[in-house]
C-alpha cells in the first residue's frame, strides 16, 4: 500500500472536515467569530473548520486532483486571513466574501487551462453511488456519462452555477452575491439547467 504523502493527508483531512466542523448557531455567532478572528488565531481556525469542506469541494471541480484542490484551498484561506482586516460584514456575509476569494483563485487557474466541470467531482447527494444491481448500475453509468457530455457543452457561466450550488452548497442568495444577479434569477437559471440535463438524459434513454 502506497504511504500517504503530506498532500494526500491534507486532501483527506479536508474531505473529513465536514464531519467534525463546528457550525455557528446563527449569523450573529458567525459575525462575532469573524470579529474575534481578526486578533485571535484560534477563532480563525474555527472559521477555517466551518468552511474548509465547502471551499475544497468547490475548488475540486476546477482541479485535476484532490491534492491540487487542497493546495488551492490552503491558498484561499491564507489570502482570506491576510485580507481579513479589510472585511466589512455589512457588505456581505463572511461565507460570501470567502467564496469571492475562492472564485477569484479558481478563475486565475481557469485562465491558464481549459476548465470543464467534472460531474463526478460534485457531491454524491447530486449523483448517488451506482446501484448494486448490475443492469441498473450499467444504466446508471451510461446516464452519468451522458451528463458529463452535456455539462461539458454548457457555458462556463452555467457550469460555475452548478459548481457553486452543488459542490460548494451555496444558496441561491449566496450565489447571487457572487455573480451579480438576483436570487430569483439564479434560482430560475439553476432550475432551467437541471431541467435541460434531465430532459436530455431522458431523451437519450428512450
Amino acid at each position: 500500500m502506497r504511504p500517504q504523502t503530506g498532500r494526500n493527508q491534507k486532501a483527506l483531512s479536508m474531505r473529513q472536515a465536514a464531519i467534525v466542523a463546528p457550525r455557528p448557531d446563527s449569523d450573529s455567532d458567525e459575525r462575532e467569530l469573524v470579529e474575534r478572528a481578526r486578533t485571535h488565531s484560534d477563532a480563525y481556525a474555527e472559521l477555517y473548520l466551518n468552511h474548509v469542506a465547502a471551499v475544497f469541494s468547490y475548488l475540486r471541480t476546477y482541479t485535476s486532483s484532490e491534492e491540487d484542490a487542497a493546495d488551492l484551498t490552503q491558498h484561499v484561506f491564507l489570502r482570506a486571513f491576510e485580507a481579513l482586516p479589510n472585511y466589512r460584514g455589512q457588505e456581505a456575509s463572511f461565507r460570501t466574501w470567502l467564496f469571492r476569494i475562492a472564485r477569484n483563485a479558481a478563475t486565475d487557474r481557469y485562465r491558464r487551462q481549459r476548465w470543464t466541470l467534472a460531474w463526478d467531482r460534485v457531491p454524491e447527494s447530486v449523483h448517488p453511488r451506482s446501484p448494486s444491481d448490475p443492469e441498473a448500475a450499467t444504466l446508471h453509468r451510461e446516464a452519468l456519462t451522458q451528463v458529463h457530455l452535456l455539462v461539458a457543452q454548457l457555458s462556463p457561466e452555467k457550469q460555475e452555477l452548478l459548481a457553486l450550488r452543488f459542490a460548494a452548497g451555496l444558496s441561491s442568495g449566496e450565489i447571487a452575491g457572487l455573480v451579480g444577479k438576483s436570487p430569483a434569477a439564479v434560482q430560475k437559471e439553476l432550475v432551467r439547467i437541471m431541467h435541460f440535463l434531465r430532459e436530455q438524459v431522458r431523451d437519450a434513454a428512450e
